[in-house]
């Protein structure tokens, strides 16, 4: 250490360390806490989106870089007074914000640009108040670095894994006690004061130091004594940060597809990064280096594998994904942490590594849906993490390695040979199969090449080529639909499909939304305004329809969600119809000149597009003007739970004629919504009927498909035309809570939906 280090004294005693440890962790839980509150609170405004929430964690990736500059940057100057004002008077001009809220001052999210949009609001809401609090950790721990500078000092970077500690709890604290017990503008009130008594915590903190500086002989100087850092490093660095940020946000978006944007959802795969933390920087890991290395050589092919099937229990495919993450981002961090620096350069380090996390949530929200028309950035990072692992660990012996390539690859090509087989291979495959489905056979070949992927783990240069070979392999297996087209936008991944289907006169095309299937029209001029899936006229949207046109010359009707415009088949010439719908790449597809035409085709009446979240374009419409309101936005693709809301479904009643109808269409792989919204109709003074479709046997493919739908109107009398039909089924209070915009329980829908399927497994 220098020479001008002073002695240690009764001042420096006094300092309590703890006052450090204490600054850091609510410093780090105020700012974790803030992400998923401030993404619900604009999520009604995107329509749900699993976007939102990741273009907003790479808008805090960027806010906390900022944060790490700024501390790394005022940690520079050489008196430690200065800093302690500076740093106040930051937090106080950054407080001017607050409360917590969100800005109105860029209107309406603009639906070609909502990403932009986004970043804009989330910078004048809440940018400055978290930039100044993310750089209190690096400060503070410098500031400890400058203080305790004898050899037997705590190590600063201890106080990371404090940071790192409120970080967690904050944000399981949220899921689990904040979002279900405190309203939005209650939240917003919490956070606010929150702030304020982190400012009067630091504030002491600075007084303690500050007279710690006056006691002085002479002021404190900064640390001088450390070899420098090199570009190469700090290279190192931002790599080593940034894959397992990409990584958090890909898996993110991968387990949210199918289920809906919500605080538990998000909070998983951003705790265990967290976590990842903690462990990378504890002097005695929990989990060695070994171990995490071992983990990762077995989670990370049984992931690439099966990222493509979703024929098991979500539990299960949301247990294999999230494991290996949590490994991953282990490996990665502990070896960035193996490579930290002196605690001079402590900043500098946090900034490479908060430069990393930007790099790495910028391309997963920003640049991935430029590139790609797919969501490849998930499985192209997991391949890519391999490279964090040694690469110096010894080889098994040479020809073994060989013989276990060889051994992948044709476990690999066998798997896709099996649903990909040219026609004059079949009947010799169907021989070979029996009675085993191919599609059971092929996820057989790949289990076992993820097994060989697993022993070639001891080399970089093995492991991460048999890593992507499965990944392609397994993408093929599971890719069974001949795709023609493909296309991405801020709100998903949008595909056209085709199929033959012998009773549809041949080619049909679909539509599907990441794993979910929008609609579908034949080719067949016969067939091509027959409404299919869940529009067909067996299926309780169908039924509903025709119910009202039989009693109406005309009618009005608005629908939620264009999909293919099926919807359009019901519109006679004297009918009305709108589409509400968020995605404008949706609406190129279907109701422009794109290549489904029942809005072109099949519509006899009126029909107009009003492009938005339909919470704010519906509420926008005129009172008692529709005769149908079809909501039709539930369909497991990132469930937008806003639109399932005591307060939503007041408004839909609102803008009904007194004997029409709102169809809630709920049918959902993963989540019980029928009984949320059963609750909901009854509490928004609706009176409902409830009905659970089964598609009638016998009929072509497509024809129809199995169906949960409720429909709610505003008067019992109203209800009359469909009690006729016995497969309708009075609502019942239930015992679950009604969904408001304060309050909404997608884990406990999980949960539920699971129990169903287990029990039916038995």
């Amino acid at each position: 250490m220098t020479d001008a280090a002073p002695a240690r004294s009764s001042q420096t005693i006094d300092l309590a360390p703890a006052l450090f440890v204490v600054c850091v962790f609510v410093s780090a839980a105020l700012v974790f806490m803030v992400e998923p509150m401030v993404a619900k609170f604009v999520l009604p405004l995107l329509g749900g989106s699993a976007a939102v929430w990741n273009t907003s964690l790479a808008f805090f990736q960027a806010a906390l870089l900022a944060g790490y500059v700024y501390a790394h940057l005022i940690q520079k100057l050489r008196s430690l007074r200065v800093q302690i004002g500076l740093h106040l008077v930051v937090l106080a001009a950054a407080a001017l914000v607050l409360p917590l809220r969100i800005s109105g001052v860029l209107g309406d999210p603009p639906p070609d640009a909502p990403a932009l949009w986004l970043v804009e609001v989330l910078a004048l809401s809440i940018g400055a108040p978290f930039a100044a609090l993310s750089a209190t950790a690096p400060l503070v721990q410098a500031w400890h670095a400058r203080i305790f500078r004898e050899e037997d000092a705590r190590e600063p970077y201890a106080l990371y894994a404090a940071s790192n500690v409120g970080s967690l709890l904050a944000l399981l604290a949220y899921p689990v006690l904040v979002e279900p017990l405190v309203t939005l503008k209650g939240q917003s009130f919490a956070w606010s004061g929150g702030y304020g008594v982190f400012v009067v915590l630091l504030l002491g903190l600075g007084v303690l130091l500050w007279r710690r500086d006056r006691a002085a002989a002479a002021p404190i100087p900064p640390l001088t004594d450390a070899a420098p850092v090199s570009w190469k490093d700090r290279a190192v660095w931002t790599i080593l940060a940034a894959i397992p940020s990409s990584l958090m946000l890909g898996v993110t978006n991968y387990v949210t597809t199918d289920m809906g944007s919500a605080p538990f959802l998000w909070v998983a795969p951003l705790a265990l990064y967290l976590a990842t933390f903690i462990v990378a920087f504890q002097t005695r890991p929990m989990i060695r280096r070994d171990v995490a290395l071992l983990l990762q050589g077995a989670t990370a092919p049984l992931a690439a594998a099966f990222i493509h099937f979703w024929g098991g229990l979500f539990i299960q495919q949301l247990a294999i994904h999230l494991t290996n993450f949590f490994v991953t981002a282990l490996v990665c961090h502990q070896a960035l942490v193996a490579r930290r620096p002196a605690a001079q350069h402590l900043t500098d380090f946090y900034i490479c590594m908060s430069l990393g996390g930007v790099v790495g949530g910028a391309f997963n929200a920003f640049a991935a849906p430029l590139l790609f028309n797919t969501v490849v950035e998930y499985p192209a990072v997991l391949v890519l993490a391999a490279v964090a692992r040694p690469w110096n660990l010894d080889d098994p012996p040479r020809p073994w390695v060989w013989l276990a390539i060889a051994a992948m690859l044709a476990l690999s090509a066998v798997g896709v040979l099996i649903v990909h087989a040219p026609d004059s291979l079949w009947p010799t495959i169907a021989g070979l199969l029996g009675d085993t489905k191919p599609q059971n056979a092929a996820l057989l070949f790949i289990g076992l090449a993820a097994v060989v992927t697993f022993l070639l783990r001891r080399r970089v240069w093995t492991f991460l080529p048999a890593l992507l070979v499965l990944t392609i392999a397994a993408d093929r297996v599971g890719d069974r639909t001949d795709v023609v087209a493909s296309w991405r936008s801020f709100f998903g991944v949008v595909r056209e499909t085709r199929s033959t289907i012998p009773g549809l006169g041949g080619e049909v095309r679909m539509l599907s939304h990441g794993t979910t299937l929008h609609g579908a029209q034949a080719r067949d001029p016969r067939y091509r305004c027959q409404p299919l899936v869940y529009y067909g006229h067996e299926t309780p949207i169908g039924q509903v329809f025709d119910t009202v046109r039989a009693a109406k010359p005309s009618i009005a009707v608005g629908a939620v969600g264009l999909g293919t415009g099926s919807v359009a088949t019901f519109n006679r010439r004297a009918d009305f119809l709108n589409f509400f719908e968020i995605d404008p790449l949706v609406f190129r597809l279907s109701g422009g000149a794109g290549p489904f035409t029942y809005t072109r085709e099949c519509a006899k009446g009126r029909v107009g597009y009003i492009l938005g979240d339909a919470r704010l374009t519906l509420s926008r419409q005129p009172p008692g003007r529709y005769d149908i309101l079809l909501i039709d936005a539930f369909s497991s693709d990132s469930v937008p739970a806003h639109l399932l809301t005591v307060e939503a479904v007041r408004m839909y009643l609102s803008k009904l004629k007194p004997d029409g109808v709102v169809i809630l269409h709920l049918s959902n792989r993963n989540l019980d919504l029928i009984r949320p919204a059963e609750a909901v109709a009854l509490a928004a003074g609706g009176h409902a009927l409830v009905q659970d479709h089964q598609a009638l046997p016998g009929l072509p493919d497509l024809w129809e498909a199995s169906e949960d739908a409720v429909i709610v109107t505003k008067s019992e009398a109203a209800l009359a035309p469909f009690r006729a039909n016995d497969a309708w089924r009075p609502v019942k209070p239930g015992d679950v809570r009604p969904w408001t915009d304060d309050y909404t329980n997608l884990f406990g829908a999980l949960v539920r939906r699971t129990e169903e399927k287990w029990e039916g497994r038995r």
